[in-house]
């Protein structure tokens, strides 16, 4: 099975990161994640933005781009091969959502100013951490440390780095509790999935 709905989402991933470029950060005010209470006064949240947020990227740096879709390509491919696109899609898309909510209502518990959201790394997560379920014991080597490791244990050590990131506030500017809110959106896919199998 050729991994046709990942190489979709990169495409479009990529089609868009032309479009915000092109468009001069103009797509960002309308289809980014904004969060719910008003900044200066004006209200930019919409509710179609708990979606597109995830295929908008930083124009100023394409790391952002590649590692999202690098990412997307290691976990999705294979998850794909192994469930097929339509269960690939809504794992991904539940991530994503699940994702967009953790960060319109978490970060302003601790006290975080409002900000605007993009990218599609809660999704990714969210993938992380269903290859990790399908697929516990498959060596993965992150970028840091480049020490293999199992899938279990490195969705494990990102989640609980995400945690602590997220709650101390370290690292600004990067959306941890998306993150961590993209593998809960997942984790419930993957529960349903499961309980659905034992009612065979």
């Amino acid at each position: 099975m050729t991994s046709t709905a990942v190489k979709s989402l990169i495409a479009v991933n990529v089609l868009v990161f032309v479009l915000q470029y092109l468009s001069k950060g103009a797509m960002d005010g309308l289809f980014a994640l904004w969060p719910l209470q008003p900044i200066d006064g004006q209200s930019y949240f919409h509710i179609w933005q708990i979606i597109t947020y995830a295929f908008l990227h930083s124009t100023g740096n394409i790391t952002h781009l590649l590692f999202n879709m690098l990412g997307l390509w290691m976990f999705g491919a294979e998850i794909e091969r192994y469930v097929g696109p339509r269960r690939l899609l809504a794992c991904y898309f539940a991530s994503v959502v699940s994702a967009a909510l953790s960060q319109l209502f978490v970060p302003m518990l601790f006290g975080a100013p409002p900000a605007p959201t993009i990218g599609a790394s809660g999704g990714v997560f969210g993938l992380l951490l269903a290859y990790a379920f399908m697929f516990p014991n498959r060596k993965v080597i992150p970028l840091i440390p480049p020490i293999p490791m199992p899938a279990w244990l490195f969705a494990t050590i990102y989640a609980g780095v995400e945690l602590f990131l997220g709650v101390t506030g370290t690292l600004a500017g990067v959306a941890h509790f998306a993150h961590l809110g993209g593998m809960i959106g997942s984790a419930l896919v993957i529960m349903r999935w499961r309980r659905a199998r034992g009612r065979r």
